[in-house]
Protein backbone atom coordinates (compact mmCIF):
# COMPACT_ATOMS: atom_id res chain seq x y z
CA UNK A 1 0.00 0.00 0.00
CA UNK A 2 1.41 3.33 -1.06
CA UNK A 3 1.31 6.06 1.54
CA UNK A 4 2.42 9.68 1.37
CA UNK A 5 2.14 11.55 4.65
CA UNK A 6 2.76 15.29 4.81
CA UNK A 7 3.63 17.12 8.00
CA UNK A 8 4.95 20.47 9.13
CA UNK A 9 2.08 22.77 8.28
CA UNK A 10 0.82 25.41 10.64
CA UNK A 11 0.05 29.05 11.28
CA UNK A 12 2.86 31.53 10.75
CA UNK A 13 3.28 35.23 10.14
CA UNK A 14 4.29 36.83 6.88
CA UNK A 15 8.04 36.63 6.43
CA UNK A 16 8.40 33.47 8.49
CA UNK A 17 9.62 30.08 7.30
CA UNK A 18 8.19 26.59 7.40
CA UNK A 19 9.51 23.23 6.28
CA UNK A 20 7.05 20.65 5.09
CA UNK A 21 7.96 16.98 5.01
CA UNK A 22 6.44 14.13 3.06
CA UNK A 23 7.24 10.60 4.17
CA UNK A 24 6.66 7.98 1.50
CA UNK A 25 6.19 4.25 1.82
CA UNK A 26 5.01 1.41 -0.37
CA UNK A 27 6.87 2.40 -3.53
CA UNK A 28 10.45 2.60 -4.73
CA UNK A 29 10.92 6.19 -3.67
CA UNK A 30 14.22 6.74 -5.47
CA UNK A 31 12.55 5.94 -8.80
CA UNK A 32 9.94 8.68 -8.54
CA UNK A 33 9.94 12.37 -9.14
CA UNK A 34 8.20 14.15 -6.29
CA UNK A 35 5.98 17.15 -6.67
CA UNK A 36 4.41 19.64 -4.33
CA UNK A 37 1.04 21.19 -5.07
CA UNK A 38 -1.25 23.50 -3.18
CA UNK A 39 -4.93 24.30 -3.16
CA UNK A 40 -7.06 27.07 -1.78
CA UNK A 41 -10.73 26.27 -1.16
CA UNK A 42 -12.77 27.10 -4.21
CA UNK A 43 -9.75 27.16 -6.51
CA UNK A 44 -7.98 24.58 -8.63
CA UNK A 45 -4.97 22.78 -7.30
CA UNK A 46 -1.74 24.56 -8.28
CA UNK A 47 1.70 23.20 -9.07
CA UNK A 48 4.34 24.46 -6.64
CA UNK A 49 7.49 22.55 -7.51
CA UNK A 50 9.02 19.23 -8.47
CA UNK A 51 12.25 17.40 -7.81
CA UNK A 52 13.71 14.66 -9.94
CA UNK A 53 14.29 11.16 -8.61
CA UNK A 54 17.99 11.92 -8.17
CA UNK A 55 17.43 15.30 -6.60
CA UNK A 56 19.62 16.95 -9.20
CA UNK A 57 16.81 18.78 -10.97
CA UNK A 58 14.10 21.02 -9.59
CA UNK A 59 11.47 23.27 -11.09
CA UNK A 60 9.15 25.78 -9.45
CA UNK A 61 6.18 27.88 -10.27
CA UNK A 62 7.19 31.50 -10.75
CA UNK A 63 5.43 32.78 -7.64
CA UNK A 64 7.66 30.73 -5.31
CA UNK A 65 11.00 30.87 -7.13
CA UNK A 66 13.71 32.15 -4.84
CA UNK A 67 11.58 31.54 -1.74
CA UNK A 68 10.78 27.80 -1.80
CA UNK A 69 13.25 24.94 -2.07
CA UNK A 70 12.50 21.28 -2.61
CA UNK A 71 14.93 18.62 -1.46
CA UNK A 72 14.81 14.91 -0.88
CA UNK A 73 16.53 12.23 1.15
CA UNK A 74 16.24 8.95 -0.69
CA UNK A 75 17.68 7.08 2.28
CA UNK A 76 14.76 8.29 4.39
CA UNK A 77 12.11 8.12 1.65
CA UNK A 78 11.26 11.73 2.41
CA UNK A 79 10.85 14.89 0.37
CA UNK A 80 10.91 18.37 1.83
CA UNK A 81 9.54 21.76 0.93
CA UNK A 82 11.42 24.59 2.59
CA UNK A 83 9.31 27.72 2.45
CA UNK A 84 10.95 31.03 3.28
CA UNK A 85 9.67 34.59 3.18
CA UNK A 86 6.13 33.34 3.36
CA UNK A 87 3.33 35.56 2.15
CA UNK A 88 -0.39 35.52 2.96
CA UNK A 89 -1.03 34.35 -0.61
CA UNK A 90 0.89 31.17 0.18
CA UNK A 91 -1.95 30.13 2.46
CA UNK A 92 -3.26 26.80 1.18
CA UNK A 93 -3.37 23.07 1.74
CA UNK A 94 -0.10 21.62 0.50
CA UNK A 95 0.10 18.18 -1.05
CA UNK A 96 3.02 16.01 -2.05
CA UNK A 97 2.67 13.59 -4.94
CA UNK A 98 4.73 10.97 -6.75
CA UNK A 99 5.22 10.57 -10.47
CA UNK A 100 7.31 8.26 -12.61
CA UNK A 101 8.04 11.25 -14.82
CA UNK A 102 9.54 14.65 -14.05
CA UNK A 103 6.44 16.71 -14.78
CA UNK A 104 4.62 19.80 -13.60
CA UNK A 105 1.13 18.70 -14.69
CA UNK A 106 -0.77 17.05 -11.83
CA UNK A 107 -2.30 14.56 -14.25
CA UNK A 108 1.06 12.79 -14.28
CA UNK A 109 0.94 12.16 -10.55
CA UNK A 110 -0.72 8.96 -9.43
CA UNK A 111 0.03 8.90 -5.72
CA UNK A 112 -0.98 11.73 -3.38
CA UNK A 113 -0.77 12.61 0.26
CA UNK A 114 -3.66 13.86 2.33
CA UNK A 115 -2.31 17.39 2.59
CA UNK A 116 -1.10 19.69 5.32
CA UNK A 117 -2.48 23.15 5.90
CA UNK A 118 -0.35 26.27 5.83
CA UNK A 119 -1.79 29.58 6.98
CA UNK A 120 0.22 32.78 6.68
CA UNK A 121 -1.13 35.79 8.52
CA UNK A 122 -0.30 39.36 7.51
Amino acid sequence: QVQLVESGGGLVQAGDSLRLSCAVSGLRFSSYAMGWFRQVPGKEREFVGVISWSGLSTDYTDSVKGRFTISRDNAKNTVYLQMDSLKPEDTAAYYCAASVAYKTDERNYHFWGQGTRVTVSS
